[in-house]
Order: structure tokens, then C-alpha cells, then sequence
């Protein structure tokens, strides 16, 4: 089945199967593609499955949708057509008919877990498990009203932080553990964290939105 993967600034979030012969996308809850972020219409587009066809219809939406870097209003997909909605990349692929690898740093659609004043999204388990990074990973809330909870880190990603406000994702990876930004300023270690995927070490301390939490591995 025809699947999307969703995207920004190079860092997967989240893949959806295409099901259903209508899948819409935007920032209001009650879509079937949620991506809460301002430069996203509330109903963004939607995509049309038709046979084996999937079209994609944006939805009158602020700041248009785009395949391959041109505004349509309503398309055909093929294979590897890249749709962008605000800053979001979103990879068009068909189940089988690639040979490439997909970055399985994401399997499933996140959820939002509110706890206090520190919301935290955590994505559902990952299909297959990754070998490497054995050793058991937690965050731990260091102030708010969340301070003293540990999240675990067992599944492949898990986003941190406040939409619209702070967003950041910690990937298990091979090698260990990595954040990188997903909207929004994160701090790690009282530094401004760039735009490209940093290791995290045990100890180290990341803040977002004025919460600030700490990496322990063991």
C-alpha cells in the first residue's frame, strides 16, 4: 500500500499507510494526518486513493501545498513525489516498488501525552527492533510540574517539548541516541541546538520552552 513520509529539516516524524480512499492532512485535531504547526491550514489537502491511483487536493489552504516544488491544486502522485506543506517534506512512496532504504527512525503515527505543563509526544513502538543502544535511556524532568517524572526512551523516536512553542525528537540510533530540533528553540547543555542531529551523552540537559530535562544512560 502507498505510504507517506513526513519530514522537517531532514528528520523523520512520523509514516502513514494510505487505507482509506479519503486521507486528510492539517493542523486540526480531527484529521487523519495531524501536523500542529502554524504554516499548516487547519484543513491543508487531502489525498484521494482511487484504485490504485492517490491524488492530492490541497484544500484552499494560507500557504498552498506543493509536489516537487510546484503549487498544485490537485495532482496525480507517482512514486517518490515530494509534497511540501509549510516546512514539512513529505515523501510519496509505493509499498514494494522501491529498492532504496527508508530511514526507520519513525514507524507509526505520535500521540500526545500531556503531563502538566510539559507535553510529551512518544511515538508508538517500532515494528522491528534496532540493534545496538542496549543500555535502558530515560529523560528526566527536571523542573515544572512534571519535575521528578522519567520517560522511558523504548521506542525509536520520542518527541519532547510544547507544539507551537518548543518541539525536539530523540532518535535511537545504532551508534546510541541523538536529538535534533523539530520546531521551535531547544537548548542542550545552556547552548542553542543547530539544525543537524547532535549524540546525546548521559548527563547531558536539554530545555525546551522553559522546561529543562536530563538525558540519563546506563
Amino acid at each position: 500500500m502507498p505510504r507517506l513520509i513526513v519530514s522537517i529539516d531532514g528528520v523523520v516524524i512520523k509514516e502513514v499507510t494510505l487505507a482509506k480512499d479519503r486521507t486528510t492532512l492539517g493542523r486540526r485535531p480531527y484529521n487523519d494526518i495531524v501536523i500542529d504547526n502554524l504554516a499548516v491550514s487547519g484543513e491543508h489537502a487531502v489525498l484521494h486513493m482511487i484504485g490504485g491511483d492517490v491524488y492530492i487536493e490541497d484544500l484552499h489552504s494560507t500557504n498552498g501545498t506543493y509536489v516537487n516544488a510546484t503549487a498544485v491544486k490537485k495532482q496525480a502522485l507517482e512514486h517518490h513525489d515530494l509534497i511540501e506543506v509549510g516546512k514539512y517534506k513529505i515523501r510519496y512512496l509505493v509499498r514494494g516498488t522501491s529498492s532504496e532504504p527508508v530511514d526507520s527512525s519513525y514507524v507509526g503515527e505520535p500521540q500526545l501525552t500531556p503531563s502538566g505543563n510539559v507535553p510529551l509526544s512518544v511515538a508508538p513502538t517500532a515494528q522491528m527492533p534496532l540493534p545496538g543502544a542496549t543500555g535502558a535511556a530515560v529523560l528526566r524532568v527536571l523542573s515544572g510540574a512534571g519535575a521528578g517524572r522519567e520517560v522511558a526512551l523504548q521506542k525509536v523516536v520520542t518527541t519532547i517539548g510544547k507544539p507551537g512553542v518548543a518541539v525536539a525528537a530523540v532518535t535511537r540510533r545504532l551508534q546510541g541516541y541523538v536529538v535534533a530540533p523539530v520546531d521551535g528553540g531547544t537548548l542542550l547543555n545552556g547552548e542553542p541546538l543547530g539544525a543537524e542531529a547532535v549524540a546525546l551523552q548521559d548527563g547531558d540537559t536539554l530545555e525546551l520552552g522553559g522546561t529543562r530535562m536530563q538525558f540519563v544512560y546506563s
